[in-house]
């Protein structure tokens, strides 16, 4: 089985440079950076670093990390950021769109259930002479495949974007034509595709320039439970848990790298200075430095900063005076990633947490004020008919406020991959089936794609057709949207699940 390998990190010391336009300009503007529009209308999750899925609960992610990436370049370049999810752009304004912008260089985030749809933009955006560069969890370990498939793609920025993207512009900017010098970039050399090592991690993510909120939608931004919009605030990348599904550690590998509580905190007054007080704070595990998360609450009591905040975490990443201090900073829920109620499942996913210490992280957060949102996978190896059944009777008995209930995706480049591979698990027919919210490629010789769906469903079913589950949900609408937003997902899920089979 290939060994994902830890990259070493450096020190990001890079000074932002004038960039002197030496190719003839025939373009409206430098630089669009794209969240393609969604394949059927429904609403994708995309991020540089995740997963894509159809989002269910209708949350629609901000394009913080992407907003990032544009301050790479930015104010020496004139540039553009359209998120075609929260906006709801259909394929024939973004094409109007494009066809008046006339980009040099277009920047689109690419994940396995949209690529065929994502790879659209490229072939919309080469008429104009525009670059094409793709990002995301998806290229990064398919980067071969993608350039043979997609011949309108240029260029891919593989692991972190930042420091090669940036180096990337300057150099197409001064009529280089070959990047061999460029680390972590797939390039085309006539009709060869040349991958360049990788390049290290950046050391200090306090080095990075903070992302261009300013470009993003904010009005748009939707998550269940609040009023009003909200905004991603990125913590830290990476995870030193081994979990073998996840598709972070392709992007970050195993090490964490964490801005300062300062600098998060600054980040947030940003955000309240555009009229944003709803904040996620967006990691890979948001809790994995204790000392991370008691500075920036300490930061936020003490200087009596109001904010809403949601976050995710493990329940052995926790503690009760850390929960405590999180709820007085303005903590009102956690995302845990739970995954299965089996013991042998979890041990095989490489999980590494216990029902006791579910139980208790749980029943702490729900002591101070924090609502409980559990998320669960069904059909990961080592899975059968009586351990979904643990899984379901596991979710019903914890205090939890929403659960959701995905299907297991060997999403390429993870362990799961390979080993799926490996033992004939996948039934592959075409990268829009890699999404756990809809379908799976999956079929074990005892469990086949259809039964884990529908199982999915069932799941679900049993755990929020109830009376408890039910009067939180609409206990937590708080104003005419968010009973308007809570009223769509429920008749989202309806839908879902009204279209199964009883098992």
């Amino acid at each position: 089985m290939p060994h994902i390998t830890q990259r070493r990190s450096i020190s990001l010391n890079f000074q932002h440079k004038s960039i002197s336009d030496v190719v003839p300009r025939t373009f409206n503007l430098d630089c669009l950076f794209v969240n393609p529009p969604s394949p059927d209308g429904e609403v994708f999750i995309r991020d540089i670093h995740r997963v894509g899925r159809r989002s269910r609960e209708k949350m629609i992610w901000p394009q913080v990390e992407m907003a990032g990436l544009a301050a790479m370049i930015y104010p020496e370049k004139k540039i553009e950021l359209v998120d075609c999810i929260a906006e709801y752009m259909a394929w024939p304004k973004f094409e109007a769109l494009l066809e008046d912008r006339k980009p040099k260089y277009l920047v689109t985030n690419v994940t396995a259930p949209t690529l065929t749809n994502d790879m659209r933009v490229t072939f919309l955006a080469h008429k104009y002479g525009t670059k094409t560069i793709a990002i995301g969890s998806h290229v990064t370990p398919m980067w071969k495949e993608t350039m043979n498939d997609y011949p309108t793609l240029d260029f891919i920025i593989r692991y972190e974007p930042e420091v090669t993207f940036r180096e990337l512009i300057d150099n197409l900017e001064a009529g280089v034509t070959d990047f061999s010098h460029i680390n972590g970039l797939v390039w085309r050399k006539n009709t060869e595709i040349i991958d360049n090592p990788g390049r290290p991690n950046i050391e200090n993510m306090d080095d990075l320039p903070m992302p261009l909120y300013h470009l993003l939608p904010m009005d748009k931004y939707r998550i269940p439970m609040i009023k009003g919009s909200y905004c991603f605030v990125t913590t830290s990348r990476g995870c030193s848990a081994g979990c073998r599904f996840c598709i972070k550690h392709v992007m970050w590998d195993f090490s964490v790298r964490s801005h300062s509580a300062r600098r998060t905190v600054d980040e947030i007054l940003e955000l309240k200075r555009l009229g944003v007080h709803n904040v996620h704070f967006y990691a890979d595990l948001f809790t994995v430095k204790r000392d991370y998360v008691m500075d920036l609450c300490q930061i936020l009591i003490d200087e009596k900063i109001k904010v809403h905040w949601t976050c995710n975490s493990r329940v052995d990443f926790v503690d009760e005076e850390m929960l405590e201090q999180m709820a007085k900073a303005g903590c009102w829920m956690i995302s845990w990633g739970l995954e299965s109620g089996s013991e042998t499942v979890l041990k095989k996913m490489h999980k590494g947490i216990k029902e006791e210490k579910t139980r208790k992280a749980l029943a702490t957060s729900k002591k101070f004020g924090i609502k409980n949102w559990g998320y669960f996978i069904i059909g990961m190896p080592g899975e059968t008919e009586e351990t979904i059944k643990e899984t379901i009777k596991f979710s019903k008995s914890l205090p939890l406020d929403l659960a959701l209930f995905h299907i297991a995706v060997p999403y390429p480049g993870t362990p799961f991959y390979y080993e799926a591979l490996e033992n004939g698990w996948i039934k592959m027919t075409k990268y829009e089936d890699f999404d756990m919210d809809r379908s799976t490629v999956l079929n074990y010789p005892h469990l086949s794609s259809a039964q884990m769906e529908q199982w999915a469903k069932r799941a679900f079913r049993e755990w929020a057709f109830r009376p408890g589950p039910a009067l939180t949900f609409l206990k937590s609408a708080n104003s005419l949207s968010t009973l308007k937003d809570l009223l769509t997902i429920g008749v989202s899920h309806f839908k879902w699940v009204g279209n199964s089979t009883d098992i």
